[in-house]
């Protein structure tokens, strides 16, 4: 799970409203009339904060007849609200690479100039081969897009798809068009 999810997450629960309609509605589904009469709040200020926690898929609702009520998503509530306890936890650093079998990995997908002839599929080979390129980045830095495109370009030509795994695998947190690469303990690897 990507960090800009699991901080979008808490941001949108992050407000006195939305745990309270999350609370009520964990006793079953409800329409908006209910909520906002429970909460004391107008209809329009429930459907503005509902909206806000159907974007991050906590909240859906169905429709009987005229009426919509609104259910709680708890599999997925669950799961982002768990999802800050897995980074960094076992269930990321799981895979036992053994150095030896990390130079096989290198030696196969490098080749003598120090280029990467493909991107492995296999996760844990796709894996050593990140952590391999991302030795030449600095802890702390903050990189421009740009710096790290021309980066990755001194070693594949498709630095989109490896800019976006070192994000997705967590080497790399991006903002705003900037990238700064994450402590080792975070890494999947």
């Amino acid at each position: 799970m990507q960090l800009d999810r699991i901080v979008n997450f808490h941001k949108t629960v992050g407000d006195k409203t939305r745990i309270k309609i999350i609370a009520l509605l964990q006793d079953g589904p409800l329409h908006g009339q209910a909520l906002a009469g429970k909460l004391g709040l107008t209809p329009p200020t429930i459907s503005y904060h509902v909206t806000k926690l159907r974007e991050i898929d906590i909240i859906y609702q169905r429709r009987d007849k005229n009426t919509i009520y609104f259910h709680l998503n708890e599999k997925k509530l669950e799961s982002l609200a768990h999802a800050i306890l897995k980074i960094g936890g076992e269930e990321m650093n799981s895979l036992e690479i053994s150095n030896e079998d990390k130079y096989k990995i290198i030696t196969n997908f490098f080749d003598d100039n120090g280029r990467l002839k493909n991107i492995p599929a296999q996760r844990k080979k796709k894996l050593v081969v990140l952590e391999h390129l991302v030795k030449g980045l600095k802890i702390g830095q903050i990189y421009q897009e740009k710096e790290i495109n021309e980066y990755i370009k001194q070693f594949h030509e498709d630095y989109a798809t490896i800019r976006r795994e070192f994000i997705m695998c967590y080497f790399m947190t991006r903002q705003n068009g900037e990238y700064e690469l994450n402590p080792k303990e975070m890494w999947l690897i």
